[in-house]
């Protein structure tokens, strides 16, 4: 079953099918992120982007983009770098608003 997986993903070893495995878990978080805004806006009955859609970003991302370093693709490289800063500074966005309007958070750091 393995030369067949090989032969399928053009594949020599065992690391480079662990490095594929992870692209395709890297994907599918990245991907997933737009199920879950879906049927986040769905239930609030408008567009509505909820924070685990971020979260998810920068899982799938940080994954894709160790992925593209493994394989060494400067345009999927910078891709997912710069989408990792968006991704990053929406959560900082995020939970710098959700601080300012909980008493309960402005005493822990």
């Amino acid at each position: 079953m393995s030369e067949t997986l090989f032969d399928f993903f053009g594949l020599q070893t065992w690391t480079e099918f662990w490095w594929v495995m992870l692209g395709f878990v890297a994907q599918a978080a990245f991907a997933s992120r737009f199920i879950v805004q879906w049927i986040a806006s769905e239930r609030a009955g408008r567009s509505y982007v909820p924070l685990a859609f971020w979260y998810l970003s920068v899982i799938g991302g940080v994954l894709l983009l160790s992925y593209a370093i493994y394989k060494r693709d400067p345009v999927f490289i910078l891709g997912q770098s710069t989408g990792l800063i968006v991704y990053t500074r929406n959560l900082v966005l995020i939970h710098r608003a959700a601080k300012k309007f909980d008493p309960e958070q402005q005493h822990t750091t």
